[in-house]
């Protein structure tokens, strides 16, 4: 049989829509046959059930009005009776539905008009679906496109498949575009809105240097050398750390290349961001020592549970540690991930001899000794009441000057000392309403106590509900810096661990656990390990 010139036609449309579109010829034949059926509910009625299929190979188009087979028919126009559906269909059951042919309708102007909004409308939804999936899917890589218009100070980039913005605060600052520039540029967030997939880019993003090494340092892209962590200040200055897993490739020199010829391609496309290549290293010491450079680092002292990192540089180098408007620090503190606290060496040695002093006056004060006693204790590192009324005999008798007599008495001293203070602790624990329960938990003391009963925790009941993180305080990173949050016994020595050990006693006590819950999550700990 020929095809007719219209069934040719409607073909012809929709393989010229899908190809302009980059859509499934299917869908524009979807979004026709959808056209169609409304506009026949339009002449049929629009409570009117019309089915339309269009044979994607010869263009004959058939048009079919369902009625779903009832019991009580309540809606003629959708629905017919069993009785009458068997006339039709011998073998039609409830539920059913029955169809019959309609014949072709001829469009008008307002009804053409219709199915092509209809068509245009299924045909952008088709095109957005496409475009959100092969750029969700992109998500992490560079793309090139072409400036197509600048928005205040928004930049629209047409990337040929779809528009991207690289909204103001993603661009290199001091950056300018304008109409047909071409412009790199980094995906980092794909959204559905309501007006269709918004694609978003970064020229700022720590990842586009990342991509863009991977571009020029054939290592990386290969895997022999990983980028490990990257610190930036747009358009200024950069830090990038990198370790090598071949030991004869120097990984800072093939990122630098010859001649520096890597590196200041990387450079000239980040208009001028001046980039320090470091090695990566797991002594977090040494990666703070490479991090400061150019700046000389005489000392290191490292707060792990604070994940804060306190440097010593001479006096002269201060200024170059810090870096203009605290640049350097800063860059350095993003790319290890701890805050550093940089001190010269005189402002050291002052705090020091701070330190030491109120450790004397701490010892004079405690211990009922003189002065030159309490300076001997201090120098010999002792830092606490309790380091001496816990430590052994020896190690006091052993200052010079010292005999164990006098260990004896200072130890003696330091106990009594320690005594006054747990009852005092134990006292203020009473009025407070503390319960004596409380005593049973190994660990925990009168001190401990009192700080419990002033956050409201009087009960083993009480204590049982309280997590790690309220005991012991926490830490999380926002806006790239380092938040300390303050616990019942931040200022007590506590650690997580005895912490833990502490809140299990006491759901042991309350029977929220028992030793055999204990025991099997012990066993799921170690059973990775065991199969390792």
């Amino acid at each position: 049989m020929a095809v007719s010139a219209n069934r040719l036609e409607l073909l012809q449309i929709a393989d010229a829509v899908a190809r302009e579109k980059n859509i499934d010829r299917m869908i524009v034949i979807e979004a026709m046959q959808d056209a169609m059926s409304r506009a026949a509910r339009a002449k049929y009625g629009s409570e009117t059930e019309v089915k339309t299929e269009i044979n994607p190979k010869t263009g004959e188009t058939r048009l079919w009005r369902l009625r779903e087979v009832v019991e009580a028919v309540e809606e003629p126009a959708r629905q017919i009776s069993l009785e009458d559906a068997k006339f039709k269909n011998g073998e039609a059951r409830i539920g059913d539905y029955i169809t019959e042919p309609l014949p072709p309708i001829e469009f008008g102007r307002i009804g053409a008009q219709s199915a092509k909004q209809v068509i245009v409308q299924k045909v952008r939804e088709a095109e957005r679906e496409r475009t959100y999936e092969e750029f969700h899917d992109r998500i992490g890589e560079i793309v090139n496109g072409t400036v197509k218009r600048v928005e205040y100070g928004n930049v629209i980039v047409d990337l040929g498949r779809g528009e991207a913005i690289i909204r103001r605060d993603e661009l290199i600052p001091r950056e300018q575009f304008k109409y047909g520039d071409r412009v790199r540029a980094y995906i980092y967030d794909v959204r559905e809105e309501q007006r269709g997939p918004q694609i978003f880019l970064s020229r700022t993003h720590p990842q586009f240097m990342a991509k863009l090494f991977m571009q020029e340092v054939p290592e990386i892209y290969d895997g022999i050398i990983q980028i490990r962590s990257i610190a930036r200040d747009p358009g200024s200055r950069a830090k990038i750390a990198v370790t090598s897993n071949d030991s004869s490739i120097d990984p800072v020199g093939a990122c630098v290349g010859m001649r520096g010829s890597r590196v200041q391609a990387v450079v000239a496309e980040l208009q001028g961001e001046k980039i320090d290549i470091i090695p990566w290293t797991e002594n977090i010491a040494d990666m703070v020592v490479s991090a400061l450079q150019p700046a000389e680092v005489a000392k290191v002292v490292l707060d792990e549970q604070a994940e804060r990192i306190e440097v010593v540089v001479p006096d002269e180098q201060l200024s170059l540690a810090i870096g203009r408007r605290g640049q350097n620090v800063r860059l350095g503190s993003q790319l290890i991930g701890w805050d550093i606290d940089i001190l010269t060496e005189q402002e050291e040695s002052e705090r020091r001899q701070k330190e030491f002093v109120e450790r004397s006056e701490l010892f004079m004060n405690a211990l009922d000794v003189d002065e030159m006693v309490a300076q001997l204790l201090a120098s010999e590192g002792f830092s606490s009441v309790e380091e001496l009324a816990y430590v052994d005999l020896s190690e006091i008798s052993m200052i010079e000057g010292f005999d164990e007599g006098t260990a004896t008495e200072i130890q003696a001293r330091a106990n009594d000392y320690l005594d006054a203070i747990e009852r005092e602790f134990d006292e203020e624990r009473q009025k407070l309403g503390v319960s004596d329960d409380l005593y049973q938990i190994e660990g925990l003391n009168a001190a401990m106590l009192a700080a419990l009963g002033r956050e409201g925790i009087k009960t083993v009941d009480d204590f049982a509900g309280c997590a790690v993180d309220d005991l012991c305080g926490w830490t999380e990173r926002r806006d790239g810096e380092l938040k300390t949050y303050e616990g019942t016994f931040s200022n007590l020595p506590v650690s997580r661990e005895e912490a833990e050990q502490m809140i299990m006693q006491a759901r042991l006590m309350e029977g929220w656990v028992t030793e055999e819950d204990l025991a099997a999550g012990a066993e799921a700990e170690l059973e990775p390990e065991a199969t390792a």
